[in-house]
């Protein structure tokens, strides 16, 4: 046979393997998709969802089967975990029946199982929900009360004042780290699981709704048995007997932790510098407006420290913004380290660093840090295979000798660091004399 049909046939079939590793690669990335999609539909079901391999063994569960029982199970044969179910998945059970199930701690609690058929899977897919939850005798709409109450985490309280007797609803138990039924609520219980920092506060407002009949409406941190921290949001009000006597308070709790964290990620993202994680351009200018109000209720000196890096873009330049980067954050901690408690560094843009000295007593005080600032910058600065150094220039501004506003007082100490600038580096200038 000639060359070229020889060279054909392997170019085929070099054409053929491509498009068949292709094509397992688009199976792979479709089968991919599929369980990522089955994943994310597992977990937003409020049951408990259990699928099992073709023995019979429990292959995956979504998050509510993992709290329902407790424990480990993936590997486990269900009819270790669920009394009357066949060892075997050969020999399937109907399709719902009832059954009681076992928790970690041996404890038996009644469920009901559905068995969804799916063609071509070689999985069994069970829906497995926790009777112990609903009351006997609910109805069903009772039933999705309950349920939604639990999974959406809100629950219902009732307090008697005279006896200090509290009811709460399942969902409630969660919240402050117990299992329904594990403990009998008590006012006392409650009030030992309110973080002590908070304590005086709930109590003022649950005073303020029992004499002005005020809505209760209080955020709050309990602490569960274990020692985990948990953000609560509790609502209210009081109802009265015939004679108008406050005898009860009413109201619903919600588990709020996971907003208030997305809150303060916000928040800290609004305010602080992406980079160094210093207070940004915003909270800068908020701290030091707050600063000159204390300086003049205690008729004490405030100042504000520009600071603008000498060389720094040229390193920049030469070693890449990574680099760069890392020096910025080293500059900022040694900021921090120069700096009193009660005092602020900023990061305001670029290679600037702002700083907020409060309760200065002299300027001499002043002359002081500024000496200190620059001694914590001038060591060299380790980067890569190089050691640089990286100079800096201050302006300084005084409440009050320099200015008494806000806006003046940032002017005066911006100019004030293009003075000290153009004499030179390491070097800072005070105040408005700008004549040298």
């Amino acid at each position: 046979m000639p060359d070229a049909v020889y060279l054909s046939i392997s170019l085929c079939l070099v054409v053929v393997a491509v498009a068949a590793l292709a094509y397992a690669a688009r199976l792979r990335r479709r089968e991919s998709a599929r369980q990522e999609l089955s994943d994310a539909v597992m977990a937003m079901i409020s049951d408990g969802i259990v699928t099992l391999g073709a023995d019979g063994s429990v292959q995956r569960l979504n998050a509510t089967a993992k709290a329902m029982f407790g424990r480990e199970v993936v590997g486990l044969k269900l009819a270790d975990l669920l009394t009357g179910f066949p060892d075997s998945g050969d020999a399937l059970p109907q399709i719902e029946y009832r059954a009681d199930a076992v928790r970690t701690d041996g404890s038996i609690f009644p469920v009901t199982v559905t068995l969804l058929a799916l063609k071509d899977r070689s999985e069994t897919v069970l829906i497995v929900r926790d009777l112990s939850r609903i009351r006997p005798g609910a109805t069903e709409e009772e039933q999705r009360f309950k349920q939604s109450q639990y999974f959406a985490r809100i629950g219902t309280w009732d307090w008697r004042i005279d006896t200090d007797e509290l009811y709460w609803s399942d969902a409630i138990y969660g919240m402050f780290g117990y299992k329904p039924g594990e403990v009998t609520p008590t006012y006392s219980l409650f009030c030992d699981a309110v973080h002590p920092d908070d304590k005086e506060h709930v109590r003022a407002g649950e005073i303020r709704c029992i004499e002005t009949g005020e809505n209760h409406d209080e955020e709050y941190r309990v602490i569960w048995p274990d020692g985990t921290i948990r953000w609560l949001r509790e609502t209210g009000n009081v109802t009265k007997n015939e004679a108008g006597k406050v005898v009860k308070m009413m109201g619903v709790v919600r588990d709020i932790t996971e907003e208030r964290a997305e809150t303060d990620q916000i928040r800290d993202l609004a305010f602080h510098d992406p980079l160094t994680r210093l207070p940004n351009r915003f909270l800068f200018e908020d701290r030091l407006r707050t600063a000159i109000d204390r300086a003049k209720r205690h008729k004490t000196q405030a100042a504000v420290v520009f600071i603008d890096l000498d060389g720094f873009k040229q390193i920049n330049d030469e070693l890449g913004h990574i680099a760069g980067d890392r020096i910025l954050i080293n500059t900022g901690q040694r900021l921090i380290n120069a700096i009193r408690a009660s005092d602020t560094v900023a990061r305001i843009g670029g290679d600037e660093f702002t700083i907020i000295l409060e309760d200065l007593e002299s300027d001499a005080e002043v002359h002081a840090i500024a000496e200190k600032i620059l001694g914590a910058l001038s060591p060299p600065i380790e980067e890569g295979e190089g050691t640089y150094r990286v100079g800096a220039s201050l302006g300084i501004a005084i409440y009050p000798e320099h200015a008494r506003t806000l806006d003046t007082l940032i002017h005066i100490a911006d100019q004030a660091m293009y003075v000290a600038k153009a004499k030179g580096t390491n070097l800072y200038h005070i105040g408005w004399e700008f004549a040298d």
